[in-house]
């Protein structure tokens, strides 16, 4: 029987203890400050936060490229020959890095690709659902697999409020006004994933511990959670106090077990410092 072998970007802030027990491997995207190329990864996100406070300048994001790509697939057959690869990929809506993959797969035999129409949380959810049902059935056809995880795809449903609109708005996904009005009056945009593209839906005004609650609140009600399972994403300086007061409100709500992601680089770059989502499975 050949070994299934579960792949993702960097963008899916795929926790390390879950990537190692799961073996599913991640390529990083990229982050580019001053004009230097740095995996994603391989620099603490707190540098990102400091290098903005000390210049005011955010910055930028690429995709993998191709032969990153081929690189990259090439290594886990060396790792695990004979291996039939399932790349499960960030949202082609808002990264040319799926299609990189696309174009790097045409090398290889046995390779099957799922574009998760999601980022962060909402793809980790994705890929950790698949690592889970690999390991309940070892022997699971690769195709029967596929298909199982493209039927989840649409149910992965993500909701973050970002720390920083500033960079939100370097990233391209709100208008210098729409910016400049929510600084002024302190409104907090709620972001999904619709259709794989990033939507700025709802408005929250007020602080940052009220705003968290009235979006699980608000998520909740739109959507139909498995309890099984919540994921809550955070970049560095949300409070902690937010966060017990958020696990608390979970527990409340039925979930049975809730893990905390901490957003790596590439989202971080996009949503600045203090965010809070979150990530689950509709029934």
């Amino acid at each position: 029987m050949r070994k299934i072998i579960l792949s993702t970007e960097s963008g899916a802030d795929l926790p390390d203890d879950l990537a190692e027990k799961y073996e599913v491997q991640v390529v990083p995207m990229h982050i580019i400050m001053d004009g230097k190329d740095y995996l994603d990864g391989s620099l603490p996100v707190q540098d990102i936060y400091d290098y903005y406070r000390h210049t005011k300048k955010i910055p930028s994001t690429t995709s993998t490229n191709a032969h990153e790509y081929q690189e990259f697939f090439a290594t886990i057959r060396d790792n695990f020959p004979n291996c039939i690869i399932i790349h499960v990929g960030y949202t082609s809506k808002a990264s040319s890095s799926f299609q990189n993959a696309v174009i790097a797969a045409e090398e290889f035999e046995d390779i099957f690709l799922i574009d998760a129409l999601n980022v962060t949380g909402g793809l980790a959810a994705i890929v950790l659902y698949a690592a889970d049902l690999l390991e309940k059935e070892p022997g699971i056809e690769p195709e029967r697999l596929v298909e199982k995880i493209q039927a989840i795809v649409p149910k992965s449903r993500l909701a973050f409020i970002p720390g920083n609109l500033e960079f939100l708005k370097a990233g391209g996904r709100v208008s210098n006004m729409a910016s400049l009005i929510g600084a002024l009056l302190k409104i907090k945009p709620c972001i999904e994933l619709k259709d794989g593209k990033l939507v700025s839906t709802k408005k929250y005004r007020g602080k940052m511990s009220r705003a968290t609650e009235k979006l699980f609140s608000d998520y909740l009600n739109e959507f139909d959670i498995d309890r099984q399972q919540l994921y809550f994403i955070y970049s560095i300086g949300l409070d902690e106090r937010i966060k017990q007061r958020m696990e608390e409100v979970a527990k409340g709500n039925g979930f049975q077990n809730i893990r905390w992601i901490q957003a790596g680089g590439m989202i971080s770059t996009h949503s600045g410092a203090g965010g809070f989502g979150v990530a689950g499975l509709e029934h």
